[in-house]
Parts: C-alpha cells; sequence; structure tokens
C-alpha cells in the first residue's frame, strides 16, 4: 500500500482526537444549563480530562509501544468515536464525566504515537515538516471542528454536538484502517528510555516549555466562550467566529510554520511562534471588553499556538531521535497538565469574577514560556 497518503490521515486522526478533547470548551454554556451544574462545574469536564490525558499519554505510550501502529491508532479513533456517540445519550454530568474520562485514558496515546508514526513513513531528512504537518490536525479541529461544535451547541444542543464529534471520529477511524501500512514497529520504550529522557537537559527545559505555553493559553480558552458573552455579550454565531478565527490562522500559522522549519530552523520558530502568542495574549488582555480588539488578539494568537506546539514536538524529536514516540509522549502528558493547571487558574479567577484579570494572568505564564524557549538559543 503507498504510504503517500498516510500522513494525511495521521493529521485527519489528529483532528479528531483534538476536536473530541476540546469540544465541551466550545458548548461550556449549553453543557451548564443542560446538565443544571455550574460554569466552573463544567469547565471540570477540561480540567480532569487533562489530568487523565497527562497520566495517560506516558503510561499507555510505555504500555503499547511493541503494538502495530495500525492497529492501536485505529483502535483509539474508535473508542473516540463510539464515547463521543455515547456522550450524546449520557443521563446527567456524573455519566457524562465518566465516559471523558475513559474516552481520554485510550484516546490519550493517540498524538505521540501518531508523530512516532509519521517519523517511520518519511526519510529522516523530512521528519520535521512531517511531523508538524501531522499535526495541522489539531489546527484544523480548532478552525472547522471548534465552530461546529459551538454553532451546533448553541442552536440544536449539547447532545447534538457530540453526536457530531462521534461521527467525525468514526470517518476517522475508518480512513486510518485503510490506508495505514500494517508493520509500523517504533523502538520499545522501557524504563531506561524515560530515565534517558529525564538525564536529558534540552528535554527538561522543553517539556517547561510546554507547560507554560499550554498554562498561559487554557487560563483564557477554558472559558473563552462565557467570557465573551460577558464582556462583549457575544451571541453563539459570534463565538463561533472568534472560534473559526483562532483556528483558521492557527491552521496558517502551522502550514507556514510547517514550510520553514527545515530551513529557517526549529529554535527560530519556535521564538517567532511563542512571541505570537504573547502578542495575542497581551491583544485580548489589553481589549478586554471591545469584541473587534479581542478578535484581533486572536488572530495573533492563533498564529502561534499550534505552531509552537508543533516545533516542540520537532525539537523535541531532534534532541532524542531513537526515542520519539516517548518524548513526545512526555510533551503531550506535560501539555495536558498545562491544561489541567491553565483551566483550575483560570476558573479560580472566574469564579472570584475577575474576568479582566484572566487575560493579564496568562500573558505572564505565555512571557515566561518566551524567556525559556530563548534560553535553549545554544542548545544543539
Amino acid at each position: 500500500m503507498s504510504r503517500s497518503f498516510a500522513p494525511t490521515t495521521l493529521m485527519l486522526g489528529n483532528f479528531a482526537t483534538g476536536v473530541s478533547i476540546i469540544g465541551p470548551t466550545g458548548m461550556l454554556p449549553e453543557l451548564a444549563q443542560g446538565l443544571d451544574v455550574s460554569i466552573r462545574d463544567a469547565s471540570l469536564l477540561i480540567t480532569f480530562g487533562a489530568v487523565m490525558l497527562c497520566i495517560g499519554s506516558p503510561v499507555t505510550a510505555w504500555l503499547t509501544s511493541r503494538f502495530d501502529r495500525r492497529a492501536l491508532l485505529t483502535f483509539a479513533v474508535l473508542v473516540l468515536a463510539v464515547a463521543n456517540l455515547a456522550s450524546a445519550f449520557a443521563p446527567n454530568y456524573a455519566a457524562l464525566l465518566v465516559i471523558r474520562l475513559v474516552m481520554l485514558a485510550i484516546g490519550a496515546l493517540f498524538t505521540p504515537q501518531a508523530a512516532g508514526a509519521a517519523a517511520l513513513l518519511v526519510p529522516p531528512e523530512k521528519r520535521g515538516s512531517t511531523i508538524s504537518y501531522v499535526f495541522l490536525g489539531w489546527s484544523l479541529a480548532m478552525a472547522f471542528g471548534l465552530p461546529v461544535v459551538t454553532y451546533v451547541a448553541g442552536y440544536a444542543g449539547w447532545r447534538w454536538a457530540y453526536g457530531f464529534l462521534g461521527v467525525v471520529a468514526l470517518a476517522a477511524t475508518l480512513l486510518l484502517a485503510w490506508q495505514l501500512p500494517r508493520g509500523l514497529q517504533g523502538t520499545p520504550v522501557d524504563l531506561k528510555t524515560w530515565v534517558g529522557l529525564a538525564r536529558n537537559p534540552l528535554i527538561v527545559v522543553l517539556l517547561l516549555i510546554t507547560t507554560l505555553q499550554m498554562s498561559g493559553q487554557f487560563i483564557v480558552m477554558t472559558f473563552i466562550s462565557p467570557l465573551l458573552s460577558l464582556l462583549t455579550q457575544a451571541r453563539p454565531d459570534d463565538i463561533a467566529l472568534i472560534f473559526f478565527i483562532y483556528g483558521v490562522t492557527g491552521f496558517t500559522g502551522n502550514i507556514v510554520a510547517s514550510r520553514i522549519v527545515d530551513s529557517f530552523g526549529a529554535y527560530r520558530t519556535s521564538v517567532l511562534a511563542t512571541s505570537l502568542l504573547v502578542c495575542g495574549i497581551g491583544g485580548w488582555a489589553l481589549g478586554a471588553g471591545s469584541y473587534a480588539m479581542m478578535a484581533l488578539g486572536v488572530c495573533f494568537w492563533g498564529l502561534g499556538f499550534a505552531a509552537s506546539n508543533s516545533m516542540q514536538q520537532v525539537r523535541l524529536s531532534a534532541a532524542a531521535p531513537a526515542a520519539t514516540g516517548a518524548s513526545v509522549s512526555l510533551n503531550t502528558s506535560v501539555l495536558y497538565i498545562g491544561q489541567a493547571i491553565g483551566s483550575a487558574v483560570g476558573g479560580m479567577l472566574y469564579v472570584r469574577e475577575l474576568y479582566t484579570a484572566i487575560g493579564f494572568v496568562a500573558l505572564g505564564v505565555i512571557a515566561t514560556a518566551l524567556m525559556l524557549v530563548i534560553s535553549t538559543r545554544r542548545a544543539p
């Protein structure tokens, strides 16, 4: 079977994974109202889900490192499909939370193992751009998946939104089973692999950068729907437009990053992407209360969000080529730690009605991440 379309199927698998993970962000008010819980309680679907993901990513990478990647990745997305469809019929908040945690315990393995599989499909000189291309799926999830979720939930209800997520994941499952070649085997992960990664100072710093980048973004991202409603009186279609802008600029930024990384270098591309995050979150914070100014901030934020994460994957892969699956799984794990920390911090500020302060706290965290990225300038 030709492998030319295989990276695209991995990218589409990331799309299904990404929109399943971030889906509740786009329907937070509808979930709160439909399940008769507070916005803060509904946001725990994101916080607790992120905790499950950060645990599940390295654990599943270790337990499944000897499995055929085609079977493993197809199974992971099938679980997403079944769980999302089951969520559409969840009778209450507790049932929805349990379904989500089970789904993410399995779904945690897709993104890091997709990066490892992508590295196996192409020659070494093309790994950076291919891994970046595979992560375009997350950009597409933000550009098209999340706005659709927001729109459907706003006008048809959150159950229909989960039905949409289930259909998307089912389609990705079929494509992965059809197009991925058999016999994709990566380097087995054992205790020595984890010890070796922990002793690599560059990898430790890169993981800390990922944590800060994601924490800062999710301080705002988790509550973006209610914040827009409170600060600008935005309607569901206005909020969907913001997500669309965020996703389209994210997709564009990641496309540009994947085109320039092989010649421009992962370090300089990472500095550029993180700088755009600072500009975007800063614009959101300073423009709080103005829909137009907040939307402009989201443009810059979007250009950096997917590109910054993709560059982290590329730099980790270069720092430990033989352990790409393990290092990327650790990056995915700390990414979700960042989500959990960010959503928890944002929740504390939200319940205290410190709505405008949320952006400035996020800005401080992202600025710290940028300083750390710059500190790795002389890293090999």
